[in-house]
């Protein structure tokens, strides 16, 4: 028997029995009237007012205990609906096919934009709410030491004139080689002074070598300028909105944050669901999410991850949304609603079928009950007790 079906008929057992008493006190004082007419022969107007009246109550007692049999479960007015007719199981399941959980809306992305060094702010070129793009220059920190050295890597790295003096002692140490080999066969000069100029050679390509290298050790040293006054222009590390600005111009900071950048498109949906709906919602699903704000619809959000881990102490476990804002039309931090389909029977989180089902998650279905004749109770099996009156 359903569970709608059998509060109805506890509650028709409950006035049958509230009835039957009423009837037996009303019985009994109409047989105490009755028995009072025989002594008030002394007054026969009022013993006729009295007789009349304790006609009446018999009369209503009468009809009301041969009164008709309670009415079938399917003649009754259903709550809630019109007309008695009984809600149709459409509507019903309709409100069960999808439940609505609460969730949050949040930044995809939080920074808080600091520098590895010590300094003085010299200019802050945001401020909070402005939308950023990525590499946008936000804070500039007083950095004259660093364009200094910037200037002289520079300088020297410009300056090549030791490779080319080095090329030049090269060429002319090869020259005199080759001369002096060629008339070592005639016998015009002596072996001692090929050799040397062989030595003068070799000694001339190394410090070509030398100049070059060192040429290449400038070029990198213009490189760590450039980046030690890098680390003085503050960028933003991706595009969103400045949530937070902590510093202003003439600041010293070391360790201390200076702004907070929030990455708003997409937004991030966080989502807690219990142990009991492990299962339910697939990576990559498409989730519809109502924002708790005035004029904001319905919206599509994707499902990015899901934790591999159900937090014991409140049974329970995340899931994490991917909702698009184009334009950065929804702020971040609202409430918002996620409709999750109801777990159906034999996908993973639905309830045990061995287990009852409690009304609040899973109310019977009103259309499926049998319509049946409550019995009627508490009623005496002699004949219908009568009173004779005399007027």
């Amino acid at each position: 028997m359903a569970i709608p079906t059998r509060l109805h008929h506890v509650a028709r057992l409950s006035a049958d029995w509230v009835h039957h008493t009423a009837a037996v006190h009303l019985f009994t004082l109409g047989g105490r009237v009755c028995q009072r007419l025989e002594r008030l022969k002394a007054e026969p107007d009022l013993a006729r007012r009295l007789a009349r009246g304790g006609a009446l109550v018999v009369l209503g007692l009468h009809a009301a205990w041969a009164g008709p049999a309670p009415v079938a479960l399917a003649s009754s007015s259903a709550p809630g609906t019109a007309g008695g007719s009984p809600a149709p199981s459409s509507t019903v399941s309709a409100r069960l096919a999808r439940q609505s959980i609460g969730c949050l809306i949040g930044p995809e992305r939080v920074a808080d934009i600091g520098t590895p060094l010590a300094g003085v702010v010299g200019a802050v070129k945001v401020d909070r709410g402005d939308s950023v793009k990525k590499g946008q220059v936000l804070v500039l920190l007083e950095s004259e030491v660093e364009q200094a050295g910037l200037k002289a890597a520079r300088a020297r790295t410009a300056i090549d004139a030791d490779v080319h003096a080095a090329q030049a002692n090269l060429a002319l140490a090869r020259d005199r080689y080759d001369r002096l080999a060629g008339l070592v066969g005639d016998g015009f000069v002596a072996t001692l002074q090929v050799e040397q100029a062989r030595a003068e050679r070799d000694v001339a390509e190394q410090k070509l070598i030398q100049a070059r290298g060192q040429l290449k050790v400038q070029t990198q040293e213009l490189g760590v300028a450039k980046a030690q006054l890098g680390q003085r222009t503050l960028r933003a590390p991706f595009s969103g909105v400045v949530a937070e600005r902590f510093v202003n111009a003439g600041e010293r900071v070391e360790d201390k944050p200076l702004l907070r950048v929030a990455m708003l498109d997409p937004l991030r949906v966080e989502l807690v669901l219990p142990a009991a709906r492990w299962g339910s919602v697939r990576s990559g699903e498409r989730i519809g999410v109502q924002p708790d704000l005035p004029g904001a619809g319905n919206l599509l959000a994707r499902v990015t991850h899901i934790d591999k881990m159900i937090d014991a102490a409140s049974n329970t476990f995340r899931v994490r949304l991917a909702l698009p804002n184009p334009g950065n039309k929804l702020p971040a931090g609202a409430r918002c609603k996620v409709d999750l389909p109801a777990p159906a029977d034999g996908r993973p989180g639905a309830p045990n079928p061995a287990t009852p089902a409690s009304p609040a998650i899973a109310p019977a279905d009103l259309s499926s009950a049998t319509p049946r004749v409550l019995p009627t109770v508490l009623r005496p099996t002699g004949p219908t007790p009568r009173l004779k009156l005399t007027i």
